[in-house]
């Protein structure tokens, strides 16, 4: 039975959503400032969080990015919760690593769903990565395991999603991957809401890995990996 801890202040909200999340054999626990849901979260057992992002302490945003950085629970999946809808919040939250992004009010069955599918994408990930645990380009070093990209053997430091965009464009060297693709293929957002998203974490990417020049846009078609392999010995 899939564990989830939600992590909201609105102390309306955790008992009827912990009584439907029961309903679909899920066991949601609550926590209302962010210090006590990283507590709980370190001691483990849980399969994914849902944060929101009006919160005491640090925001949404701030809690996300902390616990990305976190060893053991930097992989858990998140989805953000917010009153706020603007496309820039969904943005925010998408380039700090959040899985999902559902605004205030909302359907309990969409969260259960939406929590439910980033669920079955983390179980599916390890199998997918499995044959191949370090992608190696000219200038250009991916490591699956570690979640470690190095450019002419310096460390970069990437966001989550940076991190996923590229792995997945590394994954297929030359294919190229349009903007729906990757959104589906990443975080399963719905893509029309988000194809914006992916042209702003491209263009943060391709800045970071300067002065290569990997990532290669194709005209109304999308983006693909243009690195080279290594020179030969």
């Amino acid at each position: 039975m899939p564990r989830i801890l939600l992590i909201d202040d609105d102390v309306h909200l955790a008992p009827p959503l912990t009584t439907y999340f029961a309903r679909f054999d899920c066991t949601l626990d609550s926590a209302q400032r962010p210090s006590e849901g990283l507590t709980r979260l370190r001691a483990g057992g849980y399969d994914a969080a849902i944060l929101d992002v009006m919160l005491p302490e640090m925001d949404g945003f701030a809690l996300c990015r902390q616990i990305r950085a976190e060893p053991g629970i930097g992989d858990i999946p998140i989805v953000m919760l917010t009153a706020r809808g603007e496309v820039m919040d969904r943005v925010v939250g998408l380039e700090l690593g959040a899985d999902d992004y559902l605004p205030k009010p909302f359907e309990p069955r969409e969260l259960v769903a939406r929590v439910q599918t980033i669920l079955r994408r983390q179980r599916a990930r390890p199998a997918a990565a499995a044959p191949a645990q370090r992608l190696v380009f000219d200038g250009l070093a991916i490591d699956l395991d570690r979640r470690e990209v190095q450019r002419h053997g310096e460390v970069l430091e990437l966001t989550g999603t940076e991190f996923e965009l590229l792995a997945l464009l590394a994954s297929e060297p030359g294919k190229v991957f349009g903007r729906d693709d990757i959104l589906n293929r990443l975080r399963g957002h719905e893509a029309e809401l988000y194809t914006r998203a992916v042209d702003i974490v491209v263009s943060r990417l391709r800045r970071k890995l300067e002065p290569l020049e990997c990532i290669k846009t194709l005209r109304n078609a999308g983006y693909a990996l243009a690195v080279a392999p290594p020179p030969a010995a």
